[in-house]
């Protein structure tokens, strides 16, 4: 939740006047609990999202998530249909691809291809077999941690978010 690449996703949000929420997954920071491979952090997302849409009831949801999170906010996308999805490096080595069905909303994954957590080349083969495909803005020499690169990924987010 403070990490900057999340920081700069949320900020672009922001701009757009959207309400955000970051948060911890549990067991991580203060968080109570303990990694759960995906599954109860899937549950946590769903619980912060009903508590957005408690707050903000007219809110269009857009999720977003950054490596593990990106995995977690396309499950969590299956039940709660948001607007848009926004992927950022998303850690699709984790999960059997073919278990997760594309979410039906516009979808963006921003990707490094200079990643060195989260391979570039599984990340656009995991893009490519979904009919259709997310968009995919690949950034040429960008590492995992958008080093010296975060305008790049806020522009991609704030224009996705942009367009109707």
């Amino acid at each position: 939740m403070h990490n900057k690449v999340v920081h700069t996703v949320a900020r672009a949000c922001q701009e757009r006047g959207m309400p955000t929420l970051r948060f911890n997954y549990r067991g991580v920071g203060a968080s109570a609990g303990s990694y759960d491979e995906g599954r109860g952090e899937t549950d946590d997302t769903l619980a912060v999202i009903a508590a957005g849409r408690a707050r903000w009831p007219d809110a269009a949801l857009t999720l977003a998530g950054f490596s593990f999170g990106g995995l977690v906010s396309l499950r969590a996308a299956v039940t709660a249909a948001p607007a848009k999805l926004i992927s950022v490096a998303p850690a699709v080595a984790r999960v059997k691809s073919a278990s997760i069905p594309r979410p039906p909303c516009p979808w963006l994954i921003v990707q490094g291809d200079a990643d060195e957590i989260v391979d570039c080349r599984q990340v656009q083969a995991f893009a490519a077999q979904f009919e259709p495909p997310p968009q995919l803005v690949l950034l040429p020499g960008v590492g995992h941690f958008f080093h010296g690169r975060l305008n790049e990924l806020r522009d991609a987010a704030f224009g996705f978010l942009a367009a109707a």
